[in-house]
């Protein structure tokens, strides 16, 4: 009898543990790329946030362009800034380790050792805005949705994906295929989860302005396409009090005010129309920003360091058409850029030259590639050019004085070897005399001062080069078709890189439309290198693998490479309050930063002196106003310089 009382009370207690289990594997809290994860399980809540902040007031924000739609997650129309803030993911991730998820819409995962499946636990109390609960179905929905109907870049992200099934009352199960990928547990626990019952009546693929039903901590609000969009906090949000969002999604009202111009988006910062912009233009922080509020300190500029990888900026050329097919011609389009001189002229000295894919990281490559990644180089060296193993890869340089000549003469050397010569003062081909001429692309005017010193240069070598600006709808078509022959990419870069990699470069993503294989790379090795890195058993070997990588993109001569810069660069009204730490890999001013009354309410007393708007409410009228200020200064900056022209002639 006593065995019997003995085995009844060991399953009373081991019971519920065992129950946990998906087919043997125990249900974790979070889980990390490589190693363990740094907050354990029972953390309650990030260290770069403040777990007290206080709830209320608005954040006001400037989106440039238009939008047409709410839902982020098709190729068709213009998604409405901060339509995300609507929607949840299965994990979330931390801003202070390289790649670690926690349970956001789950509350446990189970991972096996060789992950070869993930499953899901669904928090109980996870609610859509209409109170319905967050299902197992809605999970299965929408992969299936996404990969069906969705940006084409889903159904490339869960191509190896293969299942996904009920394994609980509130668990899910999904399965892969194609081999070793150790990022896809985190893959998937990026899946942005979408309720089946609303979109089963409606057609997920078409681009909408119905506010969509979510279950993040904001919903819509207020919109006007093309004005304005504002977003609430959503006061019974379900997931308020998990770990993951203590102190987190602070601000009562979101709202993003829609401009034609970065020029008016500054005004408007200066005005008070706008709150807080990140300001992306080295001249506009050097010389824009003034006023008595700045002197004041009321409008405060920043310069927040960061740690995260800056990726790659560069001019990219498209080598599915010519002139832009020939290695030889992409190499010699960088000794045509003078960096020097436009950093100098045009940026006040304020960027670093960008030299790799994976910049400001430990994961770019440098030198020559010794030990473990010269061995992963071996086994290509037949197929690579052979600079990979013998040089360093430097970007043309100039003693910025304004003429690279030295620069010139090492371009026309290598467009000769292309077959290209001068004649009559035009570079041509030398077998059939067609003139190389091409187009580059841009959707920010703002660039056209970088540009056009590069297009003067250029056109020294006797090409034809055209600079046109286009609206951010035809720029995003023309992007999505390949339909260009230059323009200003970027690739951003996590800490962790993986299966995102294959969007980027491979020779599959070189083909689908809407990939951001914006260069049409196709090349076997870097397929198999990208594989690599997605397979990769550890930390150390991803770092090896993924410089192995940037060494061949390098050489490739894809792209020019422009600057970056390891400090973001703030301007914002002193109405905040911010956690004492900062991540090093972001800035949370959306999600972990607050408005503090005091100094909201001194700030709007030094906008009301100053004459500049109080408040957001009826935020599209302060938008037309900024707008009517800035094209008043200009029109009486154009009479001022035509009086004077007159009196002068």
């Amino acid at each position: 009898m006593r065995c019997v009382v003995l085995a009844f009370l060991i399953a009373l207690v081991t019971g519920p543990a065992l129950a946990q289990a998906v087919d043997g594997v125990e249900p974790r809290h979070g889980v990390a790329m490589h190693g363990d994860v740094k907050y354990g399980p029972d953390f309650r809540h990030f260290d770069y946030v403040n777990p007290d902040a206080p709830k209320g007031g608005t954040i006001r924000l400037a989106a440039e362009g238009t939008y047409d739609s709410f839902n982020p997650y098709i190729i068709k129309g213009v998604t409405a800034e901060g339509a995300g803030l609507v929607f949840e993911t299965l994990m979330a991730s931390s801003s202070d380790e390289a790649f670690s998820e926690y349970g956001l819409l789950a509350e446990s995962v189970y991972v096996p050792e060789d992950r070869s499946w993930v499953a899901f636990k669904l928090r109980e109390n996870a609610r859509w805005h209409d109170g319905t609960p967050v299902t197992v179905e809605d999970v299965i929905f929408s992969l299936n949705v996404l990969k069906e109907k969705g940006h084409p870049f889903y159904r490339f992200y869960y191509k190896n994906v293969a299942k996904a099934q009920r394994v609980g009352p509130r668990t899910v199960r999904f399965d892969f295929s194609g081999g070793v990928n150790r990022e896809l547990p985190l893959i998937v626990g990026q899946l942005p989860v979408l309720p089946k019952h609303y979109w089963e009546d409606r057609e997920f693929g078409q681009s909408t302005l119905q506010p969509p039903l979510g279950s993040g901590p904001y919903r819509v609000a207020d919109y006007e396409p093309g004005r304005y969009v504002v977003y609430e906090r959503v006061e019974d949000y379900w997931g308020k009090d998990i770990p993951v969002n203590r102190g987190r999604w602070n601000y009562d009202t979101i709202r993003y005010d829609y401009f034609r111009d970065p020029t008016v988006i500054r005004e408007a910062v200066k005005s008070g129309t706008v709150d807080l912009r990140l300001e992306n233009q080295a001249k506009a922080w050097a010389t824009a920003y003034e006023g008595p509020a700045v002197r004041s300190g009321e409008l405060t500029l920043e310069e927040i360091d960061h740690d995260q990888p800056t990726g790659m900026q560069a001019f990219a050329m498209n080598t599915r058409r010519p002139p832009f097919d020939s290695p030889k011609v992409r190499e010699a389009m960088a000794y045509a850029f003078d960096f020097t001189w436009t950093n100098r002229n045009l940026f006040f000295g304020q960027y670093s030259r960008t030299e790799s894919y994976f910049s400001n990281s430990e994961l770019a490559s440098s030198g020559v590639p010794t030990g473990r990644e010269l061995d992963i180089l071996e086994r290509f060296r037949a197929q690579l050019p052979p600079e990979v193993f013998t040089q360093e890869y430097d970007p043309p340089e100039t003693n910025g004085d304004g003429y690279p000549r030295e620069n010139l003469k090492a371009a026309l050397s290598l467009l000769n070897e292309a077959g290209w010569v001068v004649r009559d003062m035009k570079l041509v081909r030398e077998r059939t005399g067609r003139p190389f001429s091409f187009e580059i692309l841009l959707v920010n005017k703002a660039f056209e001062r970088v540009v056009l010193p590069y297009v003067a240069n250029l056109e020294k070598l006797g090409m034809e080069v055209e600079v046109r600006v286009v609206d951010s709808a035809q720029y995003q078509n023309r992007l999505d078709s390949f339909d260009f022959d230059m323009m200003i990419a970027g690739w951003g870069q996590s800490l962790s890189p993986g299966n995102e990699q294959r969007d980027f470069w491979s020779s599959q993503a070189a083909e689908r439309n809407g990939s951001r294989n914006y260069t049409g790379l196709a090349d076997p090795v870097v397929d198999q290198l990208i594989d690599m890195i997605i397979q990769a058993p550890s930390r150390e070997e991803l770092v090896l693998r993924t410089r192995a990588l940037d060494r061949v993109l390098l050489w490739h001569h894809l792209v020019v490479p422009n600057w970056h810069i390891g400090y973001f660069r703030v301007a914002y009204w002193d109405k905040f309050g911010r956690p004492e730490l900062n991540p090093p890999y972001g800035l949370p001013y959306l999600d972990a930063w607050w408005v503090e009354r005091d100094k909201a309410a001194a700030v709007k007393t030094a906008q009301s002196e100053a004459g500049t708007p109080e408040s957001a409410e009826g935020g599209g009228e302060t938008a037309i106003t900024a707008i009517v200020l800035a094209a008043l200064a200009l029109l009486a900056l154009f009479f001022f310089r035509r009086h004077h022209a007159g009196r002068a002639s």
